[in-house]
């Protein structure tokens, strides 16, 4: 069984090269649970969402798990099911999880990042990444040179990436557009930003963060986009279901908008590969669903949950999707080898036709092993 399990996962991406650009997409924090089977009942039945449950329903429900996942992200469903794969059902034997010690976002979005865990990034702070990401690297070869860009609703993206070294254009947190040739729509996103209240101090809404993205794609055409979404995550941690799985369904929307921006331009049409992911899971249980944090973030950085002296259960369990012309039709995967977030970062290189080990000799294997050249 494990030699066929193995060919699965090597034939994720299919052997003919087919597109030069990536868009590849995070979600903070949003659970497998929600991505696999819609709304938990466990969840939605806790007295707190007692006078929440009923829109609920009617705005999400349905009669079993896989018409109420299609409800919640239609975009994810109906076409990059079809078309592409989906990784993360541990339903049906199907895991992906952190490698990463800590279970939250700087040391996940590094590991996604980079294709490594790094102990020593082990906090939130907004403290200049030591380690090379792909955009940078990207961004310094001579075929990507000023053609990557980072778009992210957390302010502490700009340090991930490291843009001081790096010198990758990103629009981040409660930043202002401010490339050459702005559009009038990205000059009124500006100010309208200024206007309209985030609910928390450190991330904005997402829409500012796809409108800015998609401005940018307008005029400059990047080959290599990452978007970062944020809502679900600090949702969550408020404790609001509602607007955790409202946040769900919007990320849907907008990574529907981006994809069908991109299909409507000549550069990008049939010629770009989509990869989507998250930095990290979430409790498994109603009564943990909103936190996440390995046994030794609880004892260091996330000691406010030293309740949970053995870490949150679930936190580390993530999931991934994939469409695009290099990447073979295997839609929802079943009973496959365990993956890791810290693939990632290889399988975008190898999805632009780039040999991973030339960023990394240490990083993990891509989820693909080779194309035929």
């Amino acid at each position: 069984m494990k030699p066929l399990i193995l060919l699965c996962l090597c034939c994720l991406i299919s052997p003919v090269k087919g597109a030069d650009n990536l868009l590849l997409v995070s979600i903070d924090g949003l659970r497998w649970q929600e991505v696999f089977q819609g709304y938990q009942d466990d969840v939605i039945d806790l007295e707190s969402f007692k006078q929440a449950k009923s829109a609920l329903e009617k705005q999400f429900g349905a009669a079993n798990p896989i018409e109420r996942r299609q409800k919640l992200m239609p975009f994810l469903w109906n076409v990059i099911a079809k078309n592409g794969v989906l990784i993360g059902n541990r339903e049906l034997g199907s895991n992906m999880h952190v490698t990463n010690d800590y279970w939250f976002s700087y040391p996940g979005y590094n590991e996604l990042l980079t294709g490594k865990a790094d102990p020593n990034i082990n906090s939130n702070q907004a403290i200049n990444n030591p380690n090379v990401t792909i955009l940078e690297w990207l961004n310094k070869q001579s075929s990507y040179k000023d053609k990557v860009a980072a778009f992210g609703s957390w302010d502490v993206f700009p340090a991930i990436v490291n843009r001081d070294r790096s010198k990758v254009p990103i629009n981040a947190g409660f930043e202002s557009a401010k490339w050459p040739e702005l559009s009038d729509k990205a000059k009124w996103l500006n100010e309208l930003q200024k206007d309209i209240p985030s609910p928390w101090h450190n991330v904005r809404l997402d829409a500012f963060t796809v409108g800015f993205a998609e401005e940018y794609i307008l005029v400059h055409q990047p080959k290599v986009i990452y978007v970062a979404l944020g809502e679900t995550d600090d949702f969550a941690h408020q404790g609001n279901y509602p607007e955790y799985l409202r946040g769900a369904n919007r990320s849907d929307q907008f990574i529907k908008t981006l994809w069908e921006l991109l299909q409507s331009i000549e550069q990008y049409k049939d010629n770009t590969n989509l990869v989507i992911t998250v930095d990290h899971g979430r409790g498994d249980s109603a009564a943990s669903w909103q936190h996440h944090a390995s046994p030794v973030a609880v004892k260091g950085y996330l000691n406010g949950l030293s309740q949970y002296k053995n870490g949150i259960a679930g936190a580390d369990q993530i999931w991934l999707a994939a469409m695009g012309p290099d990447i073979k039709k295997l839609g929802e995967m079943r009973n496959t080898a365990d993956v890791t977030l810290s693939q990632v970062a290889a399988t975008s290189l190898r999805l632009l036709d780039l040999d991973p080990h030339y960023f990394s000799k240490g990083i993990a294997e891509p989820l693909a092993i080779t194309r035929e050249e």
